[in-house]
């Protein structure tokens, strides 16, 4: 299932131009909009505690998705990337292990911040609508398989979601 789904998303790489700058633009480069977003984000909330409270969050959901979790199942599972596994050429270059999405873990744990804080829904709807574009782009490009997408979504809305639970609530005073 996971081979189908990848050949059907990658299937169109290297076709039409345009839809594979698109892809290597959502793959690679959307991510920097994504972190000026955030900081966006960050600057917008009102007071030290909160600045502090969203800095927190975000950064320790990040760590432990990212530098932890996702190190610790690579370190026991070295699952090679599509373009290394199947033998071809790749749209974007990268390095290390598939599984799981690194990119995957830090952005959606970084959404997962974004959505237990900022209050406009519009805002976390088009946080969460790039995160998802990203990883499609990755798979496109040749650089994922879909299950290290999603097992990359799910590392980092859980770290998240731990963090959220275990991180002392930041307290509203109303005058």
């Amino acid at each position: 299932m996971d081979l189908t789904l990848f050949n059907f998303i990658h299937q169109f790489a290297g076709r039409f131009a345009i839809i594979d700058l698109l892809g290597v633009f959502f793959a690679k480069y959307i991510a920097y909009i994504l972190v000026i977003m955030w900081i966006i984000l960050f600057f917008k909330e009102q007071g030290f505690k909160n600045r502090l409270y969203f800095f927190s969050l975000t950064a320790l959901s990040t760590i432990l998705s990212r530098g932890i979790i996702t190190e610790v199942v690579r370190f026991f599972y070295n699952r090679p990337r599509p373009f290394v596994a199947l033998n071809f050429e790749p749209l974007i270059s990268n390095g290390s292990f598939s599984f799981p999405s690194g990119h995957m873990t830090f952005y959606f744990a970084m959404f997962m911040a974004v959505y237990f804080i900022v209050k406009s829904r519009n805002v976390v709807w088009w946080f969460f609508g790039l995160t998802t574009l990203m990883g499609l782009a990755r798979i496109y490009c040749g650089v994922h398989y879909p299950s290290d997408i999603v097992g990359g979504t799910v590392i980092g809305i859980l770290s998240a979601g731990f963090i959220y639970w275990i991180l002392p609530k930041v307290e509203s005073k109303v005058n």
